[in-house]
């Protein structure tokens, strides 16, 4: 049986670092649809994706309803492999939407939010979505330890700023002096 050195899609994906494409809206982190469709694309150029549709009296629609709410529900498949994620309609507090209120741009902003979750699922940027379906302590304690981890990667970088302009101060001391008359000038 021969050794399969080539890393599978899901680690490859994985791996790719998303984190300064990532966006933070009402305290939380998402990636956008565009960042999150080109990076599939540049590993897997014929991915797909689908946005599942229902029959009414009027002809196809985009979303699901059980008479008070709504959700879409789309796919992205590659290499063969399909992923579906359904996600409910939301407003700016994720909070969800009554039929009564849905609007097409609602639907529209869930379809691509759910798109993004469903490559997520291929290993896109999944570590956004860690800690989501935790129990509310443990995902406070998540949110936490995410906090901590960004404030001392700020104090890292403002240490390197700080010692970078002190080299810098350094270099400008030992430099020689500027030259601001023409006689001064060597040639």
């Amino acid at each position: 049986m021969a050794e399969k050195t080539e890393q599978s899609l899901f680690a490859k994906l994985y791996a790719i670092d998303v984190s300064e494409k990532i966006d933070k809206k009402n305290g939380l982190s998402y990636l956008s649809w565009p960042s999150a469709w080109a990076e599939i694309k540049k590993v897997v150029p014929d991915a797909t994706y689908k946005v599942y549709e229902r029959e009414t009296p009027h002809g196809p629609v985009n979303y699901f309803t059980d008479g008070k709410t709504c959700w879409v529900k789309t796919s992205v498949t590659l290499n063969g492999l399909e992923h579906i994620e359904m996600l409910p309609v939301m407003d700016f507090r994720n909070n969800s939407i009554t039929l009564e209120n849905i609007r097409s741009t609602d639907v529209n902003k869930a379809i691509q939010r759910s798109i993004t979750k469903a490559a997520a699922r291929h290993g896109l940027g999944l570590f956004i979505y860690e800690g989501e379906d935790l129990p509310e302590d443990a995902a406070d304690g998540r949110k936490r330890e995410k906090e901590e981890f960004e404030q001392k990667k700020q104090e890292i970088e403002a240490k390197k700023l700080a010692e970078i302009d002190q080299q810098t101060k350094e270099i400008r001391k030992d430099a020689p002096a500027t030259v601001t008359k023409t006689e001064e000038l060597p040639w």
